[in-house]
């Protein structure tokens, strides 16, 4: 069973560096311990926040990577949010700005992340 990775970028090479929901796009990847393929790029039109940390804007991202059943949101950085999207998925917290290079991490963190993912909403968020 591979996972469903959002990689927030906004040019498919880096990922942002702002909050995972304020990325330009999410390129989707299935990511196994052997592999990381590329499976499609889609817009972020996630509504925009009326305050600070707004849970509205939180759910509005959660639809978008539902749709494509993301299990994984890989970025830079997280806002308070981070709380309420870990319902839906596990957030990762990468210390790179190479996607390549966080691609390779999440190949070989692929079974830990599988277990945060089985965790269900009582799931952490995962670090580098």
């Amino acid at each position: 069973m591979s996972l469903k990775v959002a990689i927030a970028t906004d040019e498919g090479e880096r990922f942002v560096n702002r909050h995972f929901g304020d990325a330009d796009y999410y390129y989707i990847y299935e990511v196994d311990e052997d592999k990381a393929e590329f499976i499609l790029k889609i817009a972020n039109n996630s509504i925009e926040e009326e305050k600070h940390a707004d849970p509205k804007k939180a759910k509005s991202i959660v639809k978008i990577l539902k749709e494509e059943d993301v299990q994984v949101g890989v970025n830079l950085q997280f806002g308070p949010n981070i709380k309420r999207v870990k319902k839906h998925f596990v957030p990762v917290v990468i210390d790179t700005e190479s996607i390549k290079e966080g691609l390779d991490k999440l190949q070989k963190n692929y079974h830990e992340l599988k277990k945060l993912w089985e965790q269900g909403e009582k799931r952490s968020y995962f670090k580098f």
